[in-house]
């Protein structure tokens, strides 16, 4: 009975509308049915789109691979999803409208649009034949700034097609909110008159509303097409004039621009023993001497900032430090016990920092690189990982900045990549021979999971190299290290941004996508383009963000711009990773660490090996470099940590021992608030203020005893050692 009331309603539907016999009106299949599905969930990865299906029936992810969605819904299960002779009893109409049972429920009325398209299709042949393909969405707006809270902002989705053609397609696109507490999208499915919605028919809106102030990300998806759209709401309701503020060059443009834009009044300039710990951490991953603290303060000349941040990317410091930033992205570690080849690598690797070789020359070395790692250190590239769908991953993620792993068993959901670029790009590392001699091997392989058949070489994104191509990875180095390369440049220089700043302008930085945009893509374009104009030189850039308004702001927010996590009205407060920590202790107390077999005096920052045996690098949380480094918290934290740091050997066997700072100074009879000013050099790299002068001396002036002194200055190293000012560089 149910069949026969749906039947008689389905011709009712047909009745009135002119579409089945209006050639200019057919049914496209992958781009009238395709957003249907994706509308309604069908092709999501918790549905129909998941790598297996569901309930035996497969569609692609989100419509990637029409043709063989075409397959699954006419042809599979010997075509019973699909009746000519009687469309309204076809599977795939009966079961999202639930007169079959259904796991997903009621998926569409029956005389939805949706219901309504179903059945045209089926009606005019349930063809696949396509006059037109999809060459771009045009979403407005790309980007709102509100006034207030709560203000209703339209969202309006036009198609364009290869033949000429456009359509609004709002209804049939999912607007998403990245975060759904932040932004609220509201949005009707209604009924048109004609399927097209060319203005004759009824436009169904689509609403967001921002509930919480900042920018935040609503996703436009449309077939394969995802598009971002920027939603702002100042932070605070205050009118800032930034008119006044310095600008030393291009960073600080377009940083106040956005604070302006957000309503956010920056922090203040920090003073030059502030300034002087933090460009010395992120420069060489050292503190400044004591006696360097002082020469800086003692300096009069305007332009001594600039002066010192050429002294530290010209030291040996800068060198062992950013060997150690770029060994961590390269996960450089003995492969198999193989101590030899990690020390060619970070022997050749090291060269590259301290002469300044190109980025672009560097990368374009590790790809193509051949021959014994013992002797040759970047074909060690090739032993990182253990397979060519690895290599992949890692080149992506290293070189571009991409997460192409997410390609491996269906396309991208919320990009551009394909299982094509994934295999074929492992197809080109699969002609690579690992081990401790690295050379090409022509006849290797990688099967496409798609195809069953050996896949292709390809270069992501761009085309597939001739089927008799022996080795790729020249065409590879080319395109990925040329000027017009849109993932090279912006990759480094965002992590270079992150290094400096806290937090990259893209995060994750090795997740860049349309649907992830950067904070300020001006900002990004400029440090890349810049970067590749300055012959992809590390060292530029670095001193480019030092060299920055910005980059010398103060940590210590205010009230207005309190709540910025991400627009640098103020610096972060970043916890300094393990290996620099560890040579803080060492140098602030005057014990050196002791790492495994390395000779005395070894800093963390210079171990070639991750794993050396060390206590305290294994409770500072150090990365082993089997996976990226990028994502683990590289910093002290966690209750096993703060433990050790209270009451552990770290610390506690180190402040008063033979030779340490503290007993030298007892030793050579210092006064103990001359001990206090000393370790706040060295530790902090500042002189106590007045008020913590007049602490201390307040606090010693009850002790009668020197040993009572004694224990109470080692106590107060102690403090110094596990306060936040020390531990982080601010």
């Amino acid at each position: 009975m149910k069949i026969l009331l749906k039947t008689l309603t389905v011709v009712a539907v047909l009745a009135s509308s002119s579409l089945a016999d209006d050639e200019s009106s057919r049914v496209d299949f992958k781009n009238d049915l395709i957003p249907v599905f994706t509308k309604h969930g069908c092709n999501a990865g918790a549905c129909h789109g998941a790598a297996i299906g569901r309930g035996g029936f497969k569609l692609s992810l989100y419509g990637g691979d029409p043709e063989s969605d075409f397959e699954a819904v006419v042809r599979k299960v010997n075509g019973r999803r699909v009746n000519l002779s009687k469309p309204d009893l076809s599977l795939i109409f009966l079961k999202p409208a639930e007169y079959v049972e259904h796991g997903g429920g009621t998926v569409f009325d029956d005389d939805s649009e949706s219901a309504q398209l179903l059945i045209d299709w089926i009606k005019q042949g349930a063809g696949n034949e396509s006059q037109r393909n999809l060459t771009s969405v045009e979403i407005t707006p790309k980007k709102h700034v509100a006034k207030s809270l709560g203000e209703p902002v339209a969202l309006r989705a036009v198609a364009h097609y290869s033949d000429g053609t456009s359509r609004d397609v709002t209804r049939w696109t999912i607007f998403k909110a990245e975060d759904s507490s932040a932004v609220k999208v509201a949005g009707t499915l209604r009924r048109a008159v004609a399927h097209e919605a060319d203005g004759t028919g009824t436009v169904p809106a689509t609403v967001a509303t921002v509930l919480r102030r900042g920018r935040h990300i609503v996703v436009a998806r449309y077939l394969s097409e995802v598009v971002p759209i920027e939603m702002v709401v100042p932070l605070t309701d205050s009118k800032v004039n930034l008119a006044a503020e310095s600008r030393n060059n291009f960073v600080d443009d377009e940083i106040l621009k956005s604070l302006a834009v957000l309503g956010l009044p920056p922090a203040p300039i920090v003073d030059d023993t502030t300034f002087l710990r933090r460009i010395s951490l992120d420069l060489t991953g050292r503190l400044p001497s004591a006696s360097r603290v002082i020469s800086f303060l003692a300096d009069k000349t305007p332009n001594k900032r600039t002066v010192l941040t050429d002294e530290l990317l010209s030291s040996d410091e800068f060198t062992e430090y950013w060997t150690l930033q770029l060994a961590k992205l390269l996960r450089i570690r003995p492969q198999g016990g193989d101590g030899q080849a990690a020390l060619a690598y970070h022997t050749w690797l090291s060269d590259q920092v301290r002469d300044d070789v190109s980025y672009k020359q560097l990368a374009r070395t590790l790809i193509m690189a051949n021959g014994d790692t013992h002797k040759n250190g970047p074909a060690n590239f090739y032993r990182t990982v253990t397979n060519s769908r690895e290599q992949a991953e890692f080149m992506s993620e290293l070189f571009m900045g991409s997460r192409l792993r997410c390609a491996n068993c269906h396309n991208h959901p919320l990009d551009r990549w394909t299982q094509d670029d994934y295999h074929g790009l492992a197809a080109i590392f699969a002609k690579i021979e690992r081990g401790r001699i690295v050379r090409e091997k022509p006849n290797g392989q990688t099967i496409h999971p798609r195809t069953l058949e050996p896949a292709i070489q390809r270069i992501p994104g761009e085309q597939f190299l001739a089927k008799d191509a022996t080795d790729g990875r020249q065409q590879l180095a080319d395109w990925l290290t040329d000027s017009s390369n849109p993932y090279f440049a912006k990759a480094i220089v965002n992590r270079l941004w992150k290094r400096m700043m806290g937090r990259g302008l893209v995060e994750p930085v090795d997740d860049f996508r349309d649907t992830n945009p950067a904070t300020h893509p001006a900002l990004l374009d400029k440090l890349a383009e810049d970067f590749a104009a300055n012959d992809c030189s590390l060292r530029h850039t670095l001193r480019v963000i030092a060299s920055s308004t910005t980059y010398a702001r103060s940590a210590n927010a205010t009230a207005l711009n309190k709540d910025d996590d991400r627009f640098y009205s103020h610096a972060a407060r970043r916890p300094l990773e393990p290996e620099v920590l560890a040579d803080a202790i060492s140098d602030a107390l005057g014990v050196a660490g002791k790492y495994g077999n390395e000779p005395d005096g070894t800093r963390a920052v210079m171990l070639v090996n991750p794993k050396t045996p060390s206590r305290t690098l294994d409770i500072l949380g150090r990365c082993g470099r089997d996976e990226s480094c990028e994502s683990s918290p590289g910093a002290i934290g966690g209750l096993p940590q703060k433990l050790h740091l209270f009451n552990g050997a770290l610390l506690n066997a180190r402040i008063a021992a033979e030779g340490s700072r503290l007993n030298q100074l007892h030793s050579s009879g210092k006064q103990p608030m001359e001990i206090v000013n000393a370790f706040y050099l060295a530790a902090l790299n500042r002189r106590p203020s007045d008020q913590e002068q007049e602490h201390w001396k307040g606090k010693l002036a009850r002790l009668k005893s020197t040993d009572d002194q004694r224990m109470f200055l080692e106590d107060f190293v102690w403090g110094l050692m596990t306060c936040n000012e020390f531990v982080t560089n601010h």
